[in-house]
């Protein structure tokens, strides 16, 4: 018989109470912001039909290529979600009385058979807003906003770089890149800050891309982080998009946040489903390259699983929390989270009534934890101080016997006796 194996499934972790601590406070950071900007909580199903992720509304290509397909016993083609953003255009498509504007929040675990680099893995979470049926780029102002407001209070410095992809796709067509090649020289160009213009240029050549579009690229890149470079053009997804940049760019000015927001002409963002504005979040200091949460508009989903031609207005974020923990790690802030326990019951000799005291600081609505192993005091302190405990109570004989029991403010060190009747 073949000997177990311990080991996690490669791109898994485990993640020990130390760790989940910081995660669970992330979360609900993360989650508590979400609230604040009034969204609603919704949960979708892990297990979902392979035709409904795949659909060529759905990620684009290159995702379909690490998404988990399994069959039931009936034999359906059943695949494990990559994301979030497809459930949630599916709940609208299916729910056609849902009042809009619907903006709603789910925080939820997803699967990708893609590579694994720092702070990226096969199995990890998602915590993600999306809003339907909102036309102006007033939602995306909100999502950036209300990103850059979660990243504070987190205490992680970060920059949101944005762009828009009729901009993009606009001047792609104008410098002569074939349309059905249009979405493979996005995804080049998406590259740009990472490898730079050379290693563009030859990938671009390998893609087959003519020599003169490739120069009328290279002169776009040159000219197009100004804004005026695109402003006589013609070209109608060209204008649509410095459009829609400039009203999302008075947004951010009227709310003080322009000089955390950056216009990237190149930022492409992977997946075909975008239409408009695009925005990706990451760390001031670079310590961690790959984004920390990332978004966009996306019209035509919901429309394109309803068949029906319509557009749906509907703009979306997610944050991940794997990447974001990671990015509590390199910055040296794996010890930000406090302990949950109010208050830590030392019994001297005394389990059966630090038992009874424990119990009735519970039924007062405080976290407690009873040390259950006869530890010696010292030891007990030690690991209080470790963990970070607010308050310890020791109960030995002479308390018990007085009916007091001792509190200890182990921030300050201050002791005090409390009544407390056996």
């Amino acid at each position: 018989m073949k000997k177990m194996d311990y080991q996690n499934v490669k791109g898994t972790q485990d993640y020990l109470p130390e760790a989940e601590m910081i995660r669970r406070k992330i979360r609900r950071t993360l989650e508590d912001s979400f609230i604040q900007y009034g969204c609603k909580p919704l949960e979708t199903p892990i297990l979902n039909y392979t035709s409904l992720l795949a659909s060529k509304y759905a990620g684009g290509a290159e995702i379909l290529e690490e998404m988990y397909t399994l069959s039931d016993r009936g034999e359906r083609d059943l695949s494990l979600r990559y994301d979030l953003t497809i459930p949630f255009a599916k709940v609208a498509a299916m729910n056609p009385t849902i009042k809009l504007p619907f903006k709603r929040y789910e925080i939820g675990k997803v699967f990708r058979d893609g590579p694994i680099k720092a702070g990226r893995f096969r199995e990890f979470t998602q915590c993600d807003v999306d809003v339907v049926g909102v036309k102006s780029q007033a939602a995306e102002a909100e999502m950036m906003v209300m990103a850059l407001d979660i990243f504070n209070k987190l205490e992680l410095d970060v920059t949101i770089q944005y762009n828009n992809r009729n901009l993009l796709a606009g001047m792609l067509k104008k410098c002569g890149t074939p349309e059905e090649k249009r979405s493979e020289v996005i995804l080049v160009l998406d590259k740009l800050e990472k490898k730079g213009i050379g290693a563009v240029t030859e990938e671009l050549n390998e893609k087959g891309i003519s020599g003169e579009t490739i120069e009328q690229i290279k002169n776009f890149i040159k000219e197009a982080k100004d804004l005026t470079f695109y402003a006589e053009d013609e070209n109608e997804e060209i204008k649509r998009g410095l459009t829609e940049l400039k009203e999302l760019q008075e947004f951010l000015e009227i709310l003080g946040v322009e000089s955390k927001c950056e216009f990237n002409p190149f930022l492409a963002r992977g997946l075909d489903i975008y239409t408009g504005t695009i925005y990706e979040i990451f760390l001031g200091n670079k310590e961690i390259k790959s984004s920390i949460g990332s978004g966009g508009r996306y019209d035509n989903i919901i429309g394109g699983l309803l068949e029906n031609g319509k557009t749906f207005s509907t703009v979306g974020i997610s944050f991940g929390l794997d990447v974001i923990y990671s990015a509590f790690e390199v910055t040296g802030k794996a010890n930000w989270a406090e302990s949950d326990i109010d208050y830590y019951v030392i019994p001297v000799n005394t389990l059966k009534e630090s038992f009874q005291v424990a119990q009735k600081l519970r039924e007062g609505g405080h976290t407690v934890e009873l040390e259950m192993n006869n530890k010696k005091l010292g030891k007990a302190l030690d690991r209080a101080n470790k963990e970070k405990v607010k308050y310890v109570v020791i109960v030995g004989e002479e308390e018990v016997n007085s009916n007091q029991i001792k509190v200890k403010n182990m921030e300050t060190g201050a002791e005090e006796f409390r009544k407390f009747m056996f």
